[in-house]
């Protein structure tokens, strides 16, 4: 399937390793032009290699903290226009909530929820004078389904989902653009598997037990590949999927439970 956005323009935050990379990945695969970003030069550079290697799009790296107001300058910058914006930011850490300070809600609300509306903020309005605009927000799962000892993600990810649910409905979606999440359940990445050593540490076990354990949990039986995430981020992306807005997407294997 042609997706119909080659030549277009994409801002793939945090997309060094994991999901973002996936994503930014399978856009340049359609021909789209990436500037991909991240605060570790040496995971970044290596990730822009592989990008290039594909010689589908251009591909500009930008190294810095998209959380600050340089970061975001800096990458807006070296995109000539921004016709598809994917946020994503590493998850807050996890915890009990009686432990967390002002500095620490702060920190999460910055870079799960205020950063990615400040993005959007940035580039909606030039989106949608174009005709044209795909707006992905990389939530969590557990938006859906929050988890306890992720409050910190569940409150800033949260919050930025109720924003979207409005701005997507509002005038641009008349105007070609549309704002989706995509909520992510257990994926392959670094991140995952650091989390799950962390968790087998703790409870006394071995990571490829607990490793074990959490695959059989997903009906699917199996924990997500990062390739098959970003080909929904570009199918999200395409021209095919104009009339879906206002959505949150729920990739998981069928761990969610519930029927809505």
């Amino acid at each position: 399937m042609d997706l119909g956005i080659t030549g277009k323009w994409a801002l793939v935050c945090a997309s060094s390793k994991g999901l973002g990379k996936a994503c930014a990945q399978a856009l340049v695969r359609e021909g789209v032009n990436v500037v991909v970003t991240a605060r570790g030069v040496d995971a970044l550079e290596a990730a822009a290699a592989e990008l290039r290697a594909l010689h589908c799009g251009e591909v500009r790296a930008v190294a810095g903290d998209i959380t600050t107001p340089e970061g975001r300058a800096a990458a807006l910058a070296a995109c000539p226009q921004v016709d598809i914006l994917v946020n994503n930011a590493g998850g807050p850490p996890p915890g009990d909530f009686r432990d967390w300070d002002r500095e620490a809600w702060v920190k999460a609300l910055d870079a799960n929820m205020l950063t990615p509306i400040e993005l959007i903020k940035a580039t909606v309005d030039a989106m949608a004078e174009r005709g044209f605009g795909r707006v992905v927000n990389i939530t969590s799962a557990a938006v859906k389904a929050p988890i306890e000892v992720l409050g910190l993600s569940n409150g800033a990810r949260s919050g930025l989902t109720g924003f979207v649910a409005g701005l997507a409905r509002s005038r641009i979606a008349a105007c070609g653009v549309t704002v989706n999440a995509l909520l992510p359940g257990m994926f392959d990445t670094d991140r995952l598997r650091t989390t799950t050593q962390a968790a087998a540490q703790k409870a006394g076990q071995t990571f490829d037990a607990l490793w074990e354990r959490r695959r059989q949990n997903v009906p699917a039986r199996r924990i997500g590949s990062p390739e098959e995430f970003g080909a929904v981020c570009a199918f999200l992306c395409s021209v095919h999927a104009g009339y879906i807005t206002g959505q949150n997407i729920l990739i998981d294997g069928g761990a969610y439970p519930g029927t809505f």
